[in-house]
């Protein structure tokens, strides 16, 4: 009895091979026509693999799409700052160019108004509850650094010292709430010059105003302004930014002009502190006094 089982299981087996075989050998042959049962574990399979494939598509995606967007970032920032760049520059320029024609007719010209030497440093306090008012650096007297020195960003001016001490300074912005914070500005224009003093700040429009301007003289929205170098303290040529509207007083006797800054006056990281080296009024009139002596 044992052994007919034994031989029942041994026939079952090579059975099972043959069939094994006959199976393997029919999904092997090139075929027109696909039997149902293999066409369902085709699209079972498939559809697995669909499903699988998904997350990871969808992953990857998102990692390209950060990428992306990592990348345009950088690009902008970079674009950005060759704009603020290229508009100090044509500022420079226009201003370079006019004041080249007036000094052809001059002789035995020393100095200029312009010339400044420059210390860089970098913002290390700001107070939040005076956030438009005054940053601190982190250079001082150690560092030639002295009060009323002109202080300005890659985008243009920002502001001036304010006072200082042996390792840090405080540096009071353009737009502080300080009535007596002024600076002589200049219009650029082709034909004649333009001056006014940046003299506030309006805080729901994020623009500096330039008042005391000739009720009769006429300004263009665009135009450039800068430091006009007239008030003996800040260099000539530095720029405080664009004109966007010009409106006259309640008493039509001046007009003011709002101006969007050049330089960003709430995210502020690096300054350069600048020092006016030409000859100032009054040693023109202290040499003038020897002179005559």
């Amino acid at each position: 009895m044992p052994s007919f089982f034994r031989n029942k299981r041994l026939i079952v087996l090579l059975v099972s091979i043959i069939l094994l075989v006959a199976l393997i050998g029919f999904s092997l042959r090139e075929r027109d026509n696909i039997s149902l049962p293999e066409q369902f574990i085709k699209d079972i399979v498939g559809f697995g693999q669909n499903i699988a494939s998904k997350p990871a598509s969808f992953v990857q995606g998102g990692f390209d799409s950060v990428q992306d967007l990592l990348n345009t970032y950088n690009e902008n920032k970079k674009l950005k700052t060759r704009l603020e760049e290229l508009a100090l520059l044509q500022t420079q320029v226009t201003d370079l160019t006019r004041d080249n024609e007036a000094l052809r007719e001059q002789t035995n010209v020393e100095g200029d108004i312009r010339d400044y030497s420059t210390t860089n440093a970098t913002v290390i306090a700001r107070n939040p509850e005076q956030w438009q008012d005054t940053i601190i650096i982190d250079k001082g007297q150690v560092n030639g650094i002295e009060a009323d020195m002109a202080v300005q960003t890659a985008g243009g001016m920002i502001g001036r010292v304010k006072d200082t001490g042996q390792f840090t300074s405080t540096v009071e912005l353009l737009s502080a709430r300080n009535s007596v914070n002024r600076v002589s500005a200049l219009f650029q224009a082709e034909e004649e010059n333009i001056y006014g003093l940046v003299e506030g700040y309006d805080t729901e429009r994020g623009e500096l105003m330039v008042k005391k301007i000739p009720f009769d003289v006429p300004i263009e929205v665009g135009s450039k302004v800068i430091t006009s170098g007239l008030g003996g303290v800040f260099p000539k040529g530095l720029l405080i930014g664009e004109v966007t509207e010009v409106s006259s007083d309640e008493y039509g006797l001046t007009q003011t002009a709002y101006v969007d800054p050049a330089a960003n006056l709430y995210d502020i990281e690096h300054v350069m502190v600048l020092e006016r080296t030409a000859v100032g009024a009054d040693e023109i009139e202290a040499e003038a006094e020897e002179d005559e002596e």
